[in-house]
């Protein structure tokens, strides 16, 4: 079995719903076809070493807050870095960056982050600015589905 984990913060009904999206790509029939996936979801604030460990790939969430990730994933990051980066190396993950107005600070930190933690991005991140649109919530079911699918090759 494949293990992905949804790492994120989603502290408003939007950003819960953004979340949802992306959980719903483990519903996705085509998906079921390819093999034995479990999508897992991690509260960013909760971070757990052996479970990052653990999982063959990662879908990242967060809001950009003052030019920046979330406090949340910036903590997530923080305590499991060092003790999982080279072991990790290698796996597919992708992300998706929310914000009121700007997010290239937060777009910066999440690509110098993950380079340096190794992981390989297996679909373009979804990256907006404004209201969370419809068209929103399928662009992140569908990079969810892609981290999903690339975790069993």
């Amino acid at each position: 079995m494949a293990r992905i984990l949804l790492i994120h913060h989603s502290p408003t009904e939007s950003t819960r719903g953004i979340a949802d999206a992306a959980l719903s790509a483990a519903q996705i029939p085509d998906l079921a076809e390819l093999g034995d996936l479990e999508l897992v979801e991690v509260a960013a604030l909760e971070p757990d070493i052996d479970q990052v460990l653990a999982a063959d790939a990662y879908v990242l969430g967060t809001t950009a807050n003052f030019g920046y990730i979330s406090g949340a994933l910036k903590h997530f990051f923080d305590t499991v870095y060092d003790h999982v980066r080279e072991q990790t190396a290698g796996r597919p993950f992708s992300y998706w960056i929310h914000g009121g107005y700007d997010t290239t600070g937060a777009e910066k930190a999440m690509e110098a982050i993950t380079t340096g933690i190794g992981w390989k991005l297996s679909h373009d991140p979804v990256v907006w600015t404004g209201a969370v649109e419809d068209s929103h919530l399928e662009q992140v079911q569908e990079m969810t589905a892609t981290v999903m699918a690339s975790a069993l090759e």
